[in-house]
C-alpha cells in the first residue's frame, strides 16, 4: 500500500503517522494487489475534536471514512473499523462483477476562485451502470455521484433522495 499522510494546519508526529500506517496496513488482506492501493490519510483539528479522514483508492473501487474524536489514536481505530465494515459489506458485491476505476485529483484552492468554492476535483469517468454508480456513491459516503452511463455513454448524476430511494439526472 502506498501511503500519503498529511495534516491540515497541524504537524503530524512520527508516532501518529506510524500508528495510522500500521493500523491501516492490516487491511491489505482485503485487496488483491495491495501494492497498487493508494491510501490518503488526512489529520485535522476542529475545536476540541481531532479528525481523521482516510481515502483508499483501489483499481476497482474507492473507500472513504472520516471520524472525529477527542483522542487521535481512538479516531484512527474508529476510522479503521468503518473502513473494514465498508469493505466487508461491499466486497462480494464489488468482486462479483468487473468494476471501473475513478480517479480523483484535488486541485489546490485558488485565490482567484469565487469565495464559496473551497475545493475542486477532476473526475475521470469510465462507463458503468446505475447499480455500480450507487455502490461507488455509498462507498464514498456521498449523496450524489457522477458517472458515464454504460449504455448511452452520456454523463449522468445519480443521487439519494430524502425518501432513501435514488434519482438519476440524465444529460442530452
Amino acid at each position: 500500500m502506498k501511503f500519503t499522510v498529511r495534516g491540515e494546519k497541524l504537524d503530524v508526529t512520527d508516532s501518529i503517522r506510524e500508528y495510522a500506517i500500521d493500523k491501516i496496513s492490516k487491511m491489505e488482506k482485503y485487496f488483491d494487489n495491495p501494492d497498487e492501493v493508494q491510501v490518503k490519510v488526512l489529520f485535522s483539528i476542529r475545536g476540541r475534536e481531532q479528525k481523521v479522514e482516510v481515502t483508499i483508492v483501489c483499481k476497482n473501487y474507492d473507500l472513504r471514512a472520516e471520524v472525529s474524536h477527542s483522542d487521535m489514536y481512538a479516531a484512527i481505530d474508529l476510522v479503521l473499523d468503518k473502513l473494514e465494515s465498508q469493505v466487508k459489506k461491499y466486497k462480494s458485491k464489488l468482486m462479483s462483477k468487473e468494476r471501473v476505476e475513478i480517479v480523483y485529483e484535488d486541485d489546490d484552492y485558488s485565490e482567484e476562485t469565487f469565495e464559496s468554492i473551497v475545493k475542486r476535483k477532476k473526475v475521470y469517468l469510465k462507463p458503468m451502470d446505475e447499480d455500480e454508480a450507487i455502490v461507488q456513491m455509498e462507498l464514498l459516503g456521498h449523496s450524489f455521484y457522477i458517472y458515464k452511463d454504460i449504455d448511452t455513454e452520456k454523463v449522468n448524476v445519480i443521487y439519494k433522495r430524502y425518501d432513501d430511494k435514488y434519482g438519476v439526472i440524465e444529460t442530452n
